[in-house]
């Protein structure tokens, strides 16, 4: 089917944008040539790119880019100085022009809200980075941020960069189970925390999941607490500190001047098997990926208001932060979700705070679509300029829906897509050229992007793998401790070409559309989970013998998990099937909690041992299971088949 667009640019907001004023700047008319120019040469337009952001730097560097043939590892900004805090903080607080600009806005999930200027945000930053300091922290040091969307969280952020510190932050909704697993994965020194948080009215209690992961995990020295809910929680007096004690010193702190490839962030992302893969992001990587993606991409200025509806643990999260603040505009931090106490919680956020960049999922908008569209009319979405999406792929009919209903078919769908090792986008939609439902209008600058079929060879209109052909800012600096397991990911399949696991059909007219994984990652509600660790969870029960992990298509998450469970010699029942469920949940958290559980006989796998988890998700939604000559059970697939998709 034929990709028709739907969005048009108009001639004069398009020349008004900063992307189209830079072009010019450099010379530039049309964005398909400089789009070429950005990949022929990426180190100069990298370097014209941190001109064009006004990226500060405590010493020049000496070299945008040092690289070889051999790109697996490339040197960014040799020999240059920089904090991100001084970006996106210091630099806005210090100028009369900005400093009483709004910059962090914060919306609690009972509607109460919260406005912090810059000059107030480093007011802040300077106390904890004092208090962090006065605790023993110093450069290197790896803390876990495991916290709720809440103004101390981007604060601790902020304060531990600031110092040189590395932080690691991890899905707040995540059980015990999982936090544990990414905080032995970086050998975290300390955990910033908080006793529980709100969400649909409820009090969630953090602190008893932080308490139970921490028992094993002897390398946290402390655990900083901060005190959200105002209700008593477990306490150790040798270990946990108040997040007030913290912040009680007023001292002012001195921005750490770190090298340009000193690692500032490491963002854990799940893989098909194993542990979490952490992802090394420097000082100068993610930020100026995330500022470039989001100013000059999304357009976002000094003068907007950036919200995108995520959590600190996944890669929308830092975006948020440094997208916007490196930008010098506001960005909103939400607790609740966008649902509660009504469907138009989303619409009356963006009203109340005036936001012009909104960051939302199609899982969310498949959840609503099918309601009243009026309550959407009485809230005043006119400042509203660029309406954001990732995490998954679009439908058709939600995607219209939203441009119909919340964008008045005037106000652009950017879809964008990447990941936690790109540091923002492969894929998107530029807002100089027209958009279609669902699909990317142009990898990103910068972006050296194709499809590839089977033998390396470049096609369009035929699905093939994403690959990424040249190196960019931002690219995680291999993986943490484990860069073999890097290597393996993404350099495995062609030389020098990073193959990002994307199915991808470029068509004749330059749209994008991602078909899907091309891995066994699950995506549910844009949350990704490796179904290793799953199966972890639902195996380590006595009763269980093996368990392999699947994503299936649901209707409002896009996808949700079953599993197909082996048994050790007993029975299977509705209470040991229930109980397995919350298992999941109680480790991992209710939202990949899975949808079914179906106890089987045996698992396919090939000769080797190898779980099929590609032919056991064709089979159970009765699609071809392709190539069985490595299967050591054929029959296996046949009792899958049987079962009923719930």
């Amino acid at each position: 089917m034929k990709n028709q667009a739907v969005w048009f640019p108009d001639s004069k907001k398009m020349k008004q944008t900063r992307l189209y004023k830079w072009m010019q700047k450099l010379g530039y008319d049309d964005y398909d040539t400089f789009y070429t120019k950005s990949i022929e040469n990426v180190s100069w337009f990298w370097d014209q790119a941190v001109k064009e952001l006004d990226i500060e730097w405590y010493k020049d560097y000496d070299e945008t880019l040092q690289s070889s043939l051999e790109w697996k590892y490339p040197r960014w900004f040799m020999n240059g100085k920089i904090n991100v805090v001084e970006n996106a903080l210091g630099k806005w607080a210090k100028n009369p022009q900005t400093a009483n600009n709004k910059a962090l806005i914060w919306e609690s999930d009972d509607g109460k809200d919260k406005t912090y200027t810059f000059a107030q945000l480093n007011r802040e930053v300077h106390a904890a980075a004092a208090g962090f300091l006065k605790l023993g922290m110093k450069k290197g040091d790896i803390i876990t941020i495991y916290m709720p969307m809440i103004p101390e969280t981007v604060i601790s952020m902020l304060a531990l960069a600031k110092i040189g510190c590395i932080f690691s932050p991890v899905f707040s909704g995540y059980g015990a189970e999982a936090v544990a697993t990414r905080i032995q994965a970086a050998k975290a020194n300390y955990l910033i925390t908080a006793n529980g948080y709100y969400r649909r009215g409820k009090k969630i209690n953090m602190k008893t999941e932080a308490d139970q992961a921490v028992k094993s995990c002897p390398s946290i020295k402390h655990v900083i607490v901060v005190n959200r809910t105002s209700e008593q929680t477990s306490w150790n007096v040798n270990r946990d500190i108040h997040w007030d004690t913290i912040t009680s010193n007023n001292n002012v702190v001195e921005t750490l001047q770190t090298n340009s490839q000193d690692p500032l962030m490491l963002l854990y992302t799940s893989g098909t098997t194993g542990k979490p893969k952490g992802a090394v992001h420097t000082h100068s990587g993610f930020p100026i990926k995330a500022a470039f993606d989001a100013g000059i991409g999304m357009d976002v200025t000094k003068e907007d208001t950036f919200f995108w509806y995520s959590d600190m643990g996944w890669m929308m999260g830092p975006f948020l932060v440094f997208g916007g603040l490196l930008n010098g505009a506001s960005i909103v931090l939400f607790e609740g979700v966008p649902d509660y106490p009504s469907s138009d919680r989303i619409w009356e956020i963006c009203s109340k705070h005036d936001v012009t960049h909104l960051g939302i999922s199609p899982t969310f908008i498949r959840s609503i679509m099918n309601q009243d569209t009026s309550n959407i009319d009485q809230h005043d979405l006119s400042k509203l300029k660029a309406i954001g999406s990732t995490g998954e792929p679009w439908n058709p009919d939600p995607w219209m829906w939203l441009f119909k209903n919340v964008g008045k078919e005037r106000i652009p769908i950017i879809n964008y897509s990447g990941g936690t090792e790109i540091s923002g986008g492969i894929l998107g939609n530029t807002l100089l050229k027209p958009i279609s439902p669902i699909t990317f209008n142009s990898p990103l600058l910068g972006m050296d992007v194709d499809v590839f079929n089977p033998e390396g060879k470049s096609v369009i209109d035929e699905v093939g793998e994403l690959v990424i052909l040249k190196p960019w800012v931002g690219m995680t600096n291999g993986f943490w401790k484990e860069n073999e397991r890097y290597e393996t990911s993404y350099w495995h399949v062609w030389k020098n070409t990073w193959v990002h696991g994307d199915w991808v059909i470029k068509d004749a007219d330059g749209f994008w559309t991602i078909t899907g994984r091309s891995d066994d990652i699950l995506n549910i509600a844009g949350k990704r989970v490796g179904p290793a660790e799953i199966e972890s969870v639902i195996v380590n029960h006595p009763l269980v013998t093996e368990c392999a992990s699947i994503g299936i298509p649901h209707p409002v998450k896009g996808e949700c998990a079953v599993c197909f469970v082996v048994l050790n010699n007993c029975s299977p029942s509705d209470e040991l099937k229930q109980e397995l469920l919350e298992s999941v949940a109680n480790a991992l958290g209710k939202a990949l909690k899975p949808q079914e559980i179906h106890f089987i006989p045996q698992l396919p796998k090939t000769r080797n041992g190898k779980v099929m988890r590609r032919v056991i998700k064709a089979a159970y939604l009765e699609q071809p299971v392709g190539d069985l000559s490595s299967l050591e059970n054929v029959d296996a697939l046949e009792l899958i088949k049987n079962l009923k998709v719930h």
